[in-house]
């Protein structure tokens, strides 16, 4: 547990230290400012990072820090990698250098160094993981992204961000949630724990309707969780109740099995609603069935 807390905490400098390099090494020479150092930077020659997931910034927030800024100067420097001979481009620390230039100041304190995209990526999606004011929407969406751009399994994932590989996949598991639901989690009008409750119903129109009674009726999670097994109970014994497969059914499922090599099932209701289970038994199974899926 300890050693996860020491990489939540240097996950951004880790990454920083053990970049990838994309550009010839003579700029690391040939410059003034040293990939590796602490530089004064003029603000007119550092661009925005593209790979920035952070698009909005709480204006009253920004403005405190301007104020704070022109009382006791930059206190904790960006960082930035050279593009070119004095040209940078901005890896992390984008309200600061937002408010550096909101304040009139001319350059920057700034951690140089040489990275390439992916690094760029990684490192952005890192820092804005350890905001403490992201809502879990944002945290499942940064986590997404890691693990699909920057082609990271979910263990080297959690490893990154100093999180534990079962809270990785509570946080992408609300990706699964209707968008009303995701909405409402973000505007924060239930709780995390609320809505790994409702994770648990398979009927969306069932799932949507606990939702609604959640914001009407200020339910506990306790009372949403209650309700959620219940909901699920009640959708188990309606699928004991439906219809066995044809044998055309039995059919497309032993084809589908023997194509994807593993366990499918298919279940449907009474009404024709229904799902299509795909089984592994460990995560490289999970993730080479999802390649294929993919395909």
């Amino acid at each position: 547990m300890a050693a996860k807390k020491r990489a939540l905490g240097r996950g951004l400098s880790a990454l920083l230290e053990n970049a990838n390099t994309d550009i010839t090494s003579k700029y690391s020479t040939a410059d003034s400012h040293v990939a590796g150092s602490i530089s004064e930077i003029e603000i007119s020659s550092i661009t925005a990072n593209p790979f920035q997931p952070r698009k909005q910034f709480s204006v009253e927030a920004l403005q405190e820090l301007v104020d704070s800024i022109k009382i006791h100067g930059v206190i904790q420097p960006i960082t930035v990698r050279k593009i070119g001979n004095d040209q940078f481009q901005l890896i992390s620390g984008e309200r600061r250098f937002r408010a550096c230039t909101l304040a009139g100041l001319s350059a920057v304190p700034a951690y140089v160094k040489i990275a390439n995209d992916q690094s760029m990526l990684e490192m952005a999606l890192i820092e804005n993981i350890q905001r403490e004011n992201l809502d879990p929407i944002e945290v499942a969406i940064s986590y997404d992204r890691l693990i699909t751009e920057c082609k990271l399994t979910q263990e080297e994932m959690a490893d990154r961000v100093g999180k534990s590989r079962a809270s990785v996949t509570n946080f992408l598991r609300l990706l699964k949630l209707p968008d009303e639901i995701k909405k409402g989690l973000q505007e924060r009008k239930l709780s995390m724990g609320h809505a790994r409750a409702l994770l648990g119903i398979d009927d969306e129109k069932k799932m949507m309707k606990l939702y609604h009674s959640i914001l009407e009726n200020n339910l506990s999670v306790r009372k949403v969780e209650e309700q959620s097994k219940e909901l699920s109970n009640a959708n188990s014994a309606t699928r004991k109740k439906a219809s066995p497969l044809s044998f055309e059914e039995k059919s497309w499922i032993s084809s589908l099995s023997n194509e994807y090599s593993t366990k499918i099932a298919l279940n449907r209701d009474a009404e024709g609603n229904g799902k299509l289970v795909f089984h592994f038994t460990s995560t490289s199974e999970m993730e080479d069935l999802i390649k294929k899926l993919k395909q």
